[in-house]
């Protein structure tokens, strides 16, 4: 049904742009207004992923160009990271592994670590992903709050300062879409609010950090640690994150799963597929 054209193909050919009606894409690739004007005969751009925040969305209203994304399907994946991350971070998990390979163990005991356990635990974004994230913190009896601009009808409380309430808590979980609204709304202050014995665990966007607010935090003891899926470039290159000992790091796998994966592909297509059958998309945000 579909004939596929990849981006070497084009720019071999740039006469094919006349022909390309809809364009498959990750979350994090950028589909800016200079592409989609290259591309006359464009209806549709379908996301293989939740986050649209790369693609110029007021752009492609503008041009009637249909924006859709693949919404729950990966919310369970990226909510298992979250407290994995979590988990990894408190317990000094990528350190007690390398402790036993290395045969450290031989000469001392690893060091202590921190229980989940009655630790206050902040969302920042309780959207479904954030929502899956609750559910599977709630065993671990954890105190739940949140972070937003609307009161839910949620049993946990809310706040609509960040800064109020990464003073409350222990762990900070982003789990907030990207965008301008969101750019670094954790930054210095926020980080300062947490203290010396909070951490942050980020599944959203690199853009949510501040990260020179971050690394300058980890590094002089404002905040106790970090474990980042996300970052502000990606793949993270030369950064003090990747030789400090109270980070975990994780290279952009939220949703990286066999499952997951195939459930996402097979929603872009069908996206695609009703599109150009019947004029609607499947899951649409623009």
């Amino acid at each position: 049904m579909f004939t596929l054209i990849d981006e070497q193909a084009l720019q071999k050919d740039p006469a094919q742009a006349a022909s390309i009606g809809g364009i498959v894409t990750r979350s994090n690739y950028r589909i800016p207004a200079e592409l989609m004007d290259r591309l006359p005969q464009l209806r549709i751009i379908t996301t293989n992923g939740v986050g649209y925040d790369g693609i110029a969305l007021d752009h492609a209203r503008q041009r009637n160009i249909v924006v859709t994304n693949t919404p729950d399907v990966l919310n369970k994946a990226v909510a298992e990271l979250a407290v994995g991350l979590l988990l990894a971070l408190l317990r000094n998990l990528p350190a007690a592994d390398s402790f036993v390979r290395t045969g450290a163990w031989v000469g001392s005991p690893f060091p202590l670590g921190a229980s989940l356990a009655g630790k206050k635990v902040g969302i920042v974004g309780l959207g479904r992903i954030g929502k899956e994230i609750v559910q599977r913190l709630v065993p671990f009896e954890v105190d739940i709050s949140y972070f937003g601009r609307v009161r839910q009808a949620v049993p946990w409380r809310h706040f609509d300062s960040l800064p109020a309430m990464a003073r409350h808590v222990d762990v900070l979980i982003l789990s907030c879409p990207g965008g301008a609204a969101t750019r670094h709304i954790v930054d210095a202050a926020v980080l300062q609010a947490l203290g010396p014995d909070g951490v942050v665990v980020n599944v959203a966007r690199g853009s949510v950090i501040n990260e020179a607010d971050l690394c300058d935090a980890l590094a002089n003891g404002i905040i106790q640690g970090a474990a980042l899926d996300v970052f502000d470039s990606e793949p993270l290159g030369e950064s003090s994150l990747r030789h400090m000992p109270n980070v975990v790091l994780a290279p952009h796998i939220g949703s990286a799963t066999h499952e997951t994966r195939r459930q996402m592909a097979e929603l872009a297509i069908r996206n695609l597929v009703s599109f150009f059958r019947t004029g609607r998309a499947v899951t649409p945000v623009a």
